[in-house]
């Protein structure tokens, strides 16, 4: 069976790394469909998440926060600020971190207050995305 190594690495720790037959993620023009011994790519990747199909046949998805992707034909890597296991994501914290993203939206008093809020905003509203796609596999 073909496969290619994945790793999925946040700023603290290594969310994921095993064999995959076929990782998806969203680049920054559009998802990104990388199989084994995809011709080489650096890119930067936007908010959601990571499906990776994993050599058993099992899945494992991913949140994370955009980020960079480099990708070998033997391996793929995902280096991103934020990353949370799709298991881990907790839809009453996002929830409750967006409509507080929001009031801050509200209540912005510079244009960096705001840009820094619609930033917050747009990682939850990809965060709750993913969190519903996690939900319905």
């Amino acid at each position: 069976m073909n496969t290619i190594h994945v790793d999925v690495v946040s700023a603290e720790e290594s969310i994921y790394s095993g064999e995959a037959r076929f990782v998806a993620l969203p680049g920054e023009s559009g998802e990104l469909g990388i199989y084994p011994r995809h011709t080489p790519l650096i890119t930067r990747i936007k908010a959601g998440s990571v499906r990776i199909e994993k050599a058993d046949g099992g899945e494992e998805f991913v949140f994370v926060a955009g980020g960079i992707l480099e990708v070998q034909p033997d391996c793929v890597t995902v280096l991103s600020d934020t990353a949370i296991r799709g298991k881990d994501l907790d839809e009453e914290k996002a929830n409750s971190a967006k409509a507080a993203a929001e009031e801050a939206l509200r209540n912005a008093k510079s244009d960096i207050d705001m840009a820094r809020a619609q930033s917050e905003l747009a990682v939850l509203a990809a965060q709750l995305t993913a969190l519903r796609k996690y939900r319905k596999k």
